[in-house]
């Protein structure tokens, strides 16, 4: 089957009442028509690229179709709205959202350099080249680029970060992932003080958490766990010297 076939297959199962009707909107179903999910899927996916799941990849995760429709639809782009995308992956989010509102519009940013790249190369050669990629800590933004109409944050936060408030425009917009274990997709917008506000919340969602510097998935050590659990174990090391089990009383044996 063509590719514009399964694209169209993809939607219309996301448009159904059974998947609880995640795409409703116009202009989020025909830019997920439009995409070509294919060419930001590893070529051992791409046979499931058109199918609803998520794949693993290079440290990072490309969200099933129905968790983007769920973004986009939180997210509520205008035309010609700028957006801002923290956690740009594979990049394909950064091009539905550029179906809606052009690519000039569209800016994206990652804490992996790899995964930089490999977004820009993606969008280039899905049509979207125009699209602006940048390697940055997702939790201080863009502000050189900064009002923005909409941003998206790609990974879970215990909380909005404060800097990304301050380059929302005053009726701009905000949505990302609340929480640590249970997430709640939440829609934030900027009070007059600055202060963020939820607006609205769209129902359980369960993302990665957003990385700091150090925990890049092209680092020796990402992870904070595991970083964490190496320190413990040094610390441990440290304390332990000699004879190290238990004294037995052998007397309590019967010996």
């Amino acid at each position: 089957m063509e590719p514009a076939a399964l694209r169209d297959d993809m939607v219309a199962s996301l448009e159904h009442e059974l998947k609880g009707g995640l795409v409703r909107s116009e202009s989020v179903s025909l830019a997920l028509r439009t995409v070509p999910r294919h060419e930001f899927v590893p070529l051992e996916a791409s046979d499931g690229a058109y199918s609803d799941q998520s794949f693993d990849h290079r440290g990072t995760r490309i969200l099933a179709p129905s968790t983007v429709a769920r973004l986009l639809e939180a997210l509520d782009v205008r035309e010609t709205d700028s957006v801002l995308v923290v956690g740009a992956g594979v990049g394909y989010t950064s091009a539905v959202l550029a179906e809606v509102v052009g690519e000039e519009n569209v800016h994206a940013v990652d804490i992996t350099r790899t995964i930089v790249y490999e977004a820009r190369q993606n969008l280039s050669s899905a049509g979207y080249g125009g699209v602006f990629v940048d390697c940055r800590d997702g939790a201080d933004g863009l502000p050189e680029y900064a009002p923005f109409d909409r941003i998206l944050v790609e990974a879970a936060v215990i909380e909005p970060p404060r800097t990304l408030v301050e380059q929302l425009r005053s009726d701009g917009r905000l949505v990302l992932p609340l929480g640590g274990g249970t997430q709640k997709l939440a829609a934030v917008e900027r009070t007059a003080d600055g202060a963020p506000e939820i607006e609205r919340e769209f129902g359980t969602l369960s993302l990665a958490p957003l990385l700091v510097d150090g925990e890049q998935s092209d680092t020796i050590e990402r992870n904070r766990t595991d970083r964490e659990d190496r320190e413990f174990a040094e610390r441990h090391a440290q304390t332990r010297r000699g004879w190290e089990h238990d004294w037995i009383d052998w007397d309590g044996y019967g010996l």
